[in-house]
């Protein structure tokens, strides 16, 4: 797989964390959390799509989007998961459970205080359950390929590690180990450190993920461990300037300009060109919102040859001009699974 290429999207769409909660929990408990569309303005002010996810640090759990059982998991200490489309779920300490979600106004960040919030669930006498709980945020549009290919539910198990190389496992073991000792210590500086430790986790999550896909799988990350598909997507993201041709590309990548197209419609859902004129535009939105750089400059950083040009591209893929959508705030999306 090209690690380079899914950097490349990840920089692009603009991934930032937050940790919110430190949870202590007795059984019986249960949490409800509402939709990630609901909560994003209170959360993560700016970001389009919010992600949450829950690090089990002691005890066990079970995890289930609101209205599919059948995808309900058993949480173990060390064990991620994450709801990447943003659902409405449960966390509990038995299956099958509902709680009453929270006020949206409980989502703010506390004006003066400091993070992670320190909650406590439950009001048995069970087996203590203690999570770290929080956000990433991240753009959803103009277009978001890793975004449509994540399922409804990612979970990394600590066990399931012992089947990457070590290095792997002592990487993701020091990660939850360094959010924990954070979240406990609340020193100076924490809350940035649990915040990247929080991207770097997402991160491990989606290499271990892609190691799970059979060699059939399709979308985007199924792209990315396909020899040709893949260094077609490195060749795209690499340059996305350059005024590729599917000549010139399929002469890259070592295949015939039909069978490129045929495999990488497969895999992605759209021919290759198609595919750069998208993530052009994602690259243009970035830089809108991040940049002071003029609509000429944007332009040639993303191989349009006039200003005219890429105003008439931008607006009829976003449904607006680029100058409305420098200006435009965040709008929260429910991305499509």
């Amino acid at each position: 797989m090209s690690t380079d290429t899914l950097s490349d999207v990840l920089r692009a769409v603009r991934l930032t964390g937050a940790v919110f909660f430190d949870v202590t929990a007795r059984a019986p408990w249960v949490a409800e959390a509402p939709a990630a569309r609901d909560i994003a303005h209170h959360i993560m002010p700016g970001s389009e799509h919010v992600i949450e996810y829950h690090l089990l640090t002691a005890g066990r759990c079970y995890a289930c989007p609101v209205g599919y059982p059948s995808v309900s998991v058993e949480l173990g200490p060390g064990d991620l998961v994450i709801f990447p489309q943003g659902d409405p779920h449960v966390m509990s300490s038995a299956p099958g459970m509902r709680g009453v979600p929270p006020a949206l106004e409980d989502y703010r960040r506390p004006i003066g205080g400091s993070l992670p919030i320190r909650l406590h669930e439950g009001v048995g006498g069970g087996e203590p359950t203690t999570l770290i709980c929080g956000f990433l945020g991240y753009d959803a549009r103009p277009f978001n390929p890793l975004l449509s290919t994540l399922p409804r539910t990612l979970v990394m198990r600590r066990d399931q590690l012992s089947n990457r190389p070590s290095s792997a496992l002592a990487s993701v073991t020091k990660l939850a180990e360094l959010a924990v000792a954070e979240s406990q210590a609340r020193r100076a500086g924490s809350e940035c450190v649990l915040s990247r430790l929080s991207e770097l986790l997402f991160v491990e999550a989606i290499r271990a993920h892609v190691e799970t896909l059979s060699t059939d799988e399709t979308g985007w990350l199924g792209a990315l461990r396909d020899e040709h598909v893949g260094k077609a997507l490195a060749l795209l993201h690499g340059r996305p300037a350059h005024a590729w041709s599917i000549e010139e590309l399929s002469a890259e990548v070592g295949l015939s300009k039909s069978l490129l197209m045929e495999r990488f419609v497969h895999f992605v859902g759209v021919p290759p060109i198609q595919y750069l004129a998208k993530w052009r535009m994602q690259l243009a939105a970035e830089r809108l919102r991040a940049t002071t750089e003029s609509l000429a400059e944007i332009a040639e950083y993303i191989g349009y040859g006039s200003e005219s040009a890429f105003s008439r591209a931008f607006k009829r893929m976003v449904g607006m001009a680029p100058a409305s959508f420098r200006k435009a705030p965040a709008i929260p999306v429910r991305a499509a699974v």
